[in-house]
């Protein structure tokens, strides 16, 4: 021991007489000093050396990105032992551990790698080295030895580098996994940890918070964890997965080493997040995190239940085959803790009993579960039946689209959920009765499938004799005509549209909706329910035209929209509006019942919303005060939800360019739902953003991209809502500022925002009561994350979704944008909410704000 505090003394004082240079070696006679130059690789991607986070006294020795502008640290030392001075020293003593001690206090170990089956004679040819990948190595002799003595990248901290291995050794019961930071100030061990849990027969992949289960990512199935089906080998990264007797692990490798990439497990928003660095933008992009909803945290459903959150707005949980909630009341107050039991109280085992396939799912937790590589598909099922204990089945590997290999699970059924897409099947033991409903479903289906074709057939028949048909009378037609029937038809010839005698003879022109449920209704219908467009029918009028109040013949209420002659939509965008709103379908859109084209007229048949636009409420001094907080927050919650729905989950990706306050309705129990679609665009699953020389949409809320350039995405969308949020929150137009010496609402909550006195902006009609403050104040700080500057540094809308269903910590808002009229007289007003057409971007001013 004496000797060894001679030794570092001695060590101490040779760097201070300024032995060490920077290069990425550490040797024994060349330590790290707090204080002098940094450790850096040689391909200068990474550095090794001390850091205070949040400028505090505490000293780290950590290795972090040397070309990513923000300082992000991916490896600690000494997470939980800090030197609280300037004195720390990293050495490599003579028997190759690398250990960190105060030079002030050098009889005390601050960390070491403590390195055990190290040789106990003392040699001098040992070496620490940083390398590009991030990995600080030890090893013996010349440092050609691939081989290492000891290496950071077996006790990871929280982040998981690419070429990283993250998993269990066998042999030696290393185990790779990584723990959150305490605060993102804080690199003490914090209460998550993601980690491959081997403890039964298939190791699977799991998220712990306080040693609990919060996220399971299942087993790995041959190509992807069956928890995670959209993170597999792509065109960014590849996957490698190692299990046999010596190790159990997963590696990510960077098919392109220019990407800098990580896997972070974050301790304040409680998930484990894959990011990339976008250099121009100077900011970490996340493209994939867990858990991301509901149904991704474990058990959210309890046993022998099932999570979807595709259930159209129903309670995400329902109970497996053969299987009723447990508890009924807490069921229909969406607890779902208590999970589901069997119908049948009697035993499940030699009375006939049987499988039922689930498809698409995450396979339950499979810590009680049996492994046999050899079985296919009909001997697995045989396996498990011949088990009373046995409640399911699946396949281990399903490369190829097969079934090889057989688990078998004895237990409880736990953490199962739904997939649209990716998922695996998983069979469920089922009782004789069970067994025999869904065999009855499955014959049903088939039946119909039978009867189906048949039809088919026979409708395919009867259309092509009326397409004939069709046909002859319009030659017919056409030669009895001196002229072509005028405006119509040239509109007829760009759309493609057929011409047909309507209920009252009338000539007028039908649009193809693609088999979707839209009528085609006659002049004459509509002058009847509307009563001839009558004054005490008329609900609303805009830049577009007039909205009425009609009824059926039937009692269905309806309402019109006839679009004038100067409302800027021709026939192509109302042919898109019908088009488009024909295929969408979900609660937060308008519903669209038809459509009129005839004579002059273009006429769209909605559903009936008697409390017309989100804009009659919240900029009426009267009606506003029906809105409280928390019924403003589901309307902002809603309009976002319908927004996802187009941009993700629809058939199509609809961008919709108009959104704001009055395109918004509200049904009879002030439910939102979005509408005037005829502006909209529809993108390709792959495609980002396009670009247009004509600029369409409603001063105030179009973003600074979409106005100067032309280009619009979904993040021009994005910037929409942000301004309609906050909206919502100050009960004011956006450009009501602008008497008041501020540039619009965006530029006078930036000022507000910078100067933390942001919550002035709140509209008094919600009252003094600061019982919602911290809500408001979140929805405030998401909407300026809408509206800033940059539109790749916006969130999406699905991020919109789950950051104002979750409390989680919010990244700081960048630079806000909106835009400044100027005193170009020809401009058209659109204050009133009219919508602009093929608005001159030299009619708008754009400017950045700094908050202070």
């Amino acid at each position: 021991m004496l000797c060894e505090n001679i030794s570092r003394r001695f060590l101490f004082i040779f760097f201070l007489l300024g032995a060490c240079t920077s290069t990425s070696i550490i040797t024994p006679d060349k330590p790290l000093s707090d204080g002098h130059a940094n450790v850096v690789s040689a391909g200068e991607s990474f550095v090794l050396g001390y850091f205070s986070p949040d400028n505090s006294s505490r000293r780290y020795v950590g290795i972090w990105y040397n070309k990513v502008p923000v300082q992000t640290v991916v490896w600690v030392a000494n997470r939980d032992n800090p030197i609280t001075n300037t004195s720390g020293v990293l050495s490599l003593d003579k028997t190759g551990n690398l250990v960190l001690f105060d030079s002030q206090k050098p009889d005390v170990v601050v960390w070491s790698s403590n390195v055990s089956n190290l040789s106990s004679v003392v040699k001098s040819n040992y070496s620490a080295e940083l390398l590009d990948t991030g990995n600080l190595v030890v090893r013996e002799g010349d440092g050609k030895n691939k081989g290492f003595a000891w290496q950071s990248f077996d006790f990871p901290t929280d982040t998981l580098l690419p070429e990283m291995k993250f998993g269990v050794d066998r042999r030696s019961g290393l185990n790779r996994f990584l723990t959150s930071w305490k605060s993102p100030d804080n690199p003490e061990s914090g209460s998550y940890s993601y980690m491959i849990d081997i403890n039964g027969s298939v190791p699977q992949l799991f998220l712990y918070k306080n040693k609990d289960p919060f996220w399971r990512g299942g087993s790995w199935n041959g190509l992807r964890w069956t928890g995670v089906p959209e993170l597999r080998t792509n065109f960014i990264f590849k996957v490698s997965y190692v299990d046999n007797p010596e190790e159990v692990s997963i590696e990510y490798g960077m098919l392109n080493s220019s990407i800098i990439s990580r896997m972070v497990l974050n301790e304040s928003t409680g998930t484990i997040q894959r990011s990339t660095w976008h250099q121009g933008d100077n900011r970490w992009d996340n493209f994939w995190s867990a858990p991301q909803d509901r149904c991704d945290h474990f058990s959210n459903c309890g046993a022998f239940g099932d999570c979807n959150l595709d259930n159209a707005g129903e309670y995400e949980c329902s109970c497996l085959p053969g299987f009723e909630p447990k508890s009924s009341r807490d069921w229909y107050l969406r607890d779902g803790s208590q999970g589901c039991v069997p119908k049948q109280k009697g035993q499940l085992c030699g009375n006939g009993e049987g499988f039922v396939k689930l498809v698409d799912v995450k396979l339950p937790d499979a810590t009680k579960t049996r492994l046999n590589m050899s079985l296919d598909n009909k001997a697995c099922a045989d396996l498990c039946l011949r088990n009373c204990s046995c409640t399911g089945y699946s396949g281990a590997d399903v490369r190829g689209g097969g079934f090889s290999g057989c688990i078998t699970w004895y237990d409880k059924l736990v953490d199962l959920r739904e997939y649209s897409r990716g998922g695996q099947d998983f069979y469920i033991r089922v009782d004789a009765v069970e067994l025999a409903k869904n065999s009855k479903k499955s014959k049903i289906f088939h039946g119909y499938i039978k009867v189906l074709v048949l039809v088919l057939v026979c409708a395919a028949f009867f259309v092509l004799f009326t397409l004939a048909y069709w046909i002859v009378m319009k030659r017919k037609k056409a030669s009895r005509r001196k002229e072509g029937i005028g405006f119509f038809q040239n509109d007829r010839n760009k759309l493609g549209v057929s011409v047909h005698g309507s209920s009252t003879g009338e000539e007028g022109d039908e649009i193809e909706t693609s088999t979707v449920d839209v009528k085609f209704y006659s002049l004459g219908t509509i002058v009847e329910a509307t009563e001839n467009f009558s004054l005490a029918h008329k609900v609303g009028e805009g830049g577009f035209g007039s909205v009425y109040k009609g009824k059926l013949r039937n009692g269905q209420e309806i309402a019109v929209k006839r679009l004038s002659n100067t409302s800027g939509q021709g026939i192509e965008e109302f042919r898109n509006e019908v088009t488009l709103i024909a295929k969408l379908q979900h609660r937060n859109l308008v519903r669209l019942f038809g459509y009129c084209i005839q004579r002059e007229e273009k006429m769209l048949v909605y559903e009936y919303l008697p409390n017309k636009g989100l804009d009659c409420f919240i900029f009426d001094k009267e009606k506003k005060d029906i809105l409280d907080w928390k019924k403003r927050f589901d309307i902002a919650l809603g309009i976002a939800r319908g927004m996802v729905y187009l941009h993700h989950d629809s058939r199509l990706r609809i961008i919709h360019r108009d959104l704001k306050a009055s395109n918004v309705l509200l049904d009879a129990h002030l439910n939102p739902k979005i509408a005037d679609f005829g502006m909209a665009r529809i993108f390709g699953n792959d495609q980002i953003d396009e670009r247009t020389k004509r600029v369409v949409g409603t001063y105030g809320y179009m973003s600074p991209e979409y106005a100067m350039e032309g280009l619009f995405s979904i993040k021009s969308d994005v910037f929409s809502f942000g301004v309609l949020l906050l909206e919502i929150i100050t009960g004011r137009k956006n450009s009501s500022y602008q008497s008041e010496n501020s540039i619009n609402m965006i530029g006078h909550v930036w000022d507000l925002w910078g100067e933390s006195n942001v919550l002035e902006i709140v509209d008094p009609a919600l009252g003094k009561s600061h019982e919602f403050d911290t809500e408001i104040l979140r929805c405030i700080h998401i909407a300026l994350l809408c509206v800033q500057e940059s539109a790749t540094a916006r969130p999406s809308m699905s991020e919109v979704v789950f950051m104002l269903s979750n409390e989680i910590s919010l990244r700081p808002p960048g630079q806000a944008a909106f835009l400044l009229r100027t005193a170009n007289k020809n401009l058209t007003n659109t204050s009133s909410g009219s919508t602009v057409g093929a608005i001159s971007v030299n009619d708008f001013t754009i400017s950045t704000v700094e908050g202070r």
